[in-house]
């Protein structure tokens, strides 16, 4: 008899029906707080600086607004070729580990630390412009909305700052965690939180225009494809709602084996067409954007939480084994694994034909996209290795944020120190 009830236990705690979701009109638990003179966030005067010449570049370009480079997460600037990370130019001390990697435009980067501190931080120099010291942890990328940098905290809030001075515009409590790095478009900021809900705000006011409880804890970051928010739950469920009212329009339920549903940190990352990302148990998964069909999987047999880099036909992916992989998107075939000898637990970095990454034995490597070959390798490096400019790398390893001189860099000249490199082992397999 005492078998059988825990059997019938056993039965019941696993095997539930998933929650599909549903809109949250109540918003229990969230509360927006501004300030009693609402500040806006402009530029203060500067004294006019001198012309500069009609040949000279002042700043790097492209922006990286938002974790991943862009709403699609695809963690890829393919168009740039800095080939090795060469000297570096700067590096700048933040006094707590850096989980997620920085945003930057206009010449500034902006980055959060574990310590719940968030920085902007002048891109040319390293020198520190402002920082503000949030309520809590912050393990995300903070958005840059226009004027605006939008900040989210495990202990429940996102604000809103003034990306000229840092000054507090708006921020909202939630009842939960939010890890979660927020996503922008247009007037709306996205992002998900640990009660399993995801919402869309107004940038301009922190006001909520629609809330969905996707009934799963939600950790990862929304990833946008025109009308459509994707997110990841810890309740196996992958969903896609409509941007604009929050309504379902379809729900995945990944299964781990024929009795557990999986589990998901990792963010999805999109080409377009396919959505991929990686559960906790190392299922690696692609999805058909347009209905949620499942494209092919892989099991890795380890520990997975590197949200997929994608790029030209290829999604690249770490594990807990120590493994790089490069899957085909289409066939999920794989192209490659290289063997690195640490723990990848963040995503990874593609810049032209390199993609990066970073151990938690804190070590970081290049390695070429046509065959896994390892390139470069520092021994610095712990979570996401960082991103790229025209010009620049800025990889934030560990708690140290470095500006690093690509070696076919664009016409600049600059005085640098050296960094070490070396060369490991590696193994490529062709499938």
């Amino acid at each position: 008899m005492l078998a059988l009830i825990g059997a019938v236990a056993v039965y019941l705690f696993f095997v539930q029906t998933p929650s599909k979701g549903e809109l949250d009109t109540a918003l229990k638990g969230v509360t927006l707080v501004e300030p009693s003179k609402p500040v806006k966030p402009s530029t203060p005067a500067q004294k006019p600086k001198p012309k500069p010449h009609p040949h000279v570049v002042t700043t790097d370009a492209p922006c990286w607004p938002i974790f991943g480079g862009g709403p699609k997460r695809n963690l890829a600037r393919v168009h740039l070729d800095l080939g090795r990370p060469g000297k570096a130019v700067w590096a700048r001390a933040l006094h707590s580990y850096i989980e997620f990697p920085p945003s930057y435009c206009q010449g500034k980067l902006y980055v959060n630390t574990f310590r719940g501190r968030t920085f902007a931080i002048d891109a040319r120099t390293g020198h520190v412009l402002w920082m503000v010291q949030g309520p809590g942890s912050e393990p995300s990328t903070p958005a840059i909305a226009g004027d605006r940098l939008i900040v989210t905290s495990k202990v429940g809030t996102v604000t809103a700052l003034n990306r000229a001075n840092g000054k507090i515009l708006w921020r909202l409590h939630l009842d939960a965690n939010v890890e979660s790095s927020p996503v922008v478009i247009g007037r709306l900021v996205y992002f998900g939180a640990s009660d399993g809900r995801v919402f869309a705000a107004y940038v301009g006011t922190g006001r909520i225009r629609w809330a969905y409880n996707t009934g799963g804890i939600v950790n990862s970051s929304p990833t946008i494809l025109g009308n459509r928010v994707f997110v990841t739950t810890y309740a196996g469920s992958i969903f896609a709602l409509n941007r604009f009212n929050g309504q379902r329009i379809w729900v995945t339920f990944i299964k781990r084996d024929y009795v557990l549903y999986d589990s998901f940190y990792a963010s999805l990352s999109t080409d377009g067409q396919r959505l991929f990302t990686i559960s906790r148990s190392g299922q690696v998964v692609a999805l058909r954007a347009s209905d949620g069909s499942v494209l092919w999987t892989h099991n890795l047999d380890t520990t997975g939480y590197s949200t997929p880099a994608v790029a030209n036909g290829r999604i690249y992916v770490g594990d807990f084994n120590g493994y790089l992989h490069s899957y085909d998107a289409v066939t999920g075939n794989q192209v490659w694994q290289t063997y690195v000898g640490g723990r990848i637990l963040g995503p990874g970095l593609v810049v032209g034909p390199l993609v990066f990454f970073s151990t938690l034995e804190q070590k970081t490597y290049g390695l070429l996209r046509s065959n896994g070959r390892v390139v470069w390798h520092v021994g610095m490096g712990k979570y996401a290795p960082g991103i790229a400019t025209d010009r620049h790398y800025f990889f934030s390893l560990n708690g140290i944020l470095v500006s690093f001189r690509g070696q076919q860099p664009k016409k600049r000249v600059v005085v640098v120190e050296g960094v070490h490199h070396t060369r490991v082992k590696h193994t490529s397999t062709t499938k």
